[in-house]
């Protein structure tokens, strides 16, 4: 499999809503001008609402680069944004998924609901079973992701997730920390080491 040096585009999985919290807000519009900022294209769900919606919107504020794939039954309900530069239509959501797995180099959740965890763990199933290297961040804002990472554990302690199949996830509770994690990861899988940053989630 050909190793990346850089990452050049990235996907988001997010919330079509803006939770309770109002730093899930701040986060995404944070992220979006930190990509904008670093010449990085915003590849995501197509929305122009929640959590979706303020990512997409910070990036094209701060002059930056959107693609949006969104399936035609969502565009309404999604309300998908007509400013991206390119907006993708799917006619289901497994050419959606399908299409942002390869327009992306590296891939980080933020806070969101069960369609942003499928699409998480579908990356991380991936990853596990050998199908791609590219890098995953869990943006743990206010401890969103703690529940999930504490069944991860528990799924290794009953033994469901194998030592022969580890589970390699980034993590980082603070936005300007997201980039630079993942640049890191791109570079320890460029130059082949198999020594892991602290900040990898090793004792899943």
């Amino acid at each position: 499999m050909a190793r990346m040096n850089k990452i050049k585009t990235l996907c988001v999985y997010c919330g079509s809503g803006p939770g309770t919290n109002p730093r899930f807000i701040e986060a995404a519009i944070a992220l979006g001008r930190a990509l904008a900022e670093n010449g990085i294209r915003l590849v995501y769900g197509g929305g122009s609402i929640g959590l979706m919606g303020a990512v997409a919107t910070s990036v094209l504020d701060h002059g930056g680069s959107v693609t949006g794939i969104i399936p035609d039954f969502l565009t309404s309900r999604e309300h998908a944004l007509t400013r991206v530069q390119e907006m993708i239509v799917t006619p289901d959501m497994h050419e959606r998924k399908r299409l942002m797995f390869e327009r992306s180099d590296a891939f980080v959740a933020l806070p969101g609901g069960i369609g942003t965890l499928e699409e998480l763990v579908e990356q991380l199933t991936w990853q596990q079973l050998g199908r791609h290297s590219k890098p995953i961040l869990i943006a743990n804002i206010d401890g969103f992701w703690e529940p999930l990472l504490a069944l991860l554990i528990h799924m290794r302690a009953t033994q469901f997730i194998r030592p022969t199949l580890p589970i390699d996830i980034l993590k980082a509770e603070r936005v300007e920390d997201i980039l630079p994690r993942l640049r890191a990861a791109v570079a320890r899988a460029t130059a082949g080491t198999e020594e892991l940053a602290p900040e990898i989630v090793r004792r899943l």
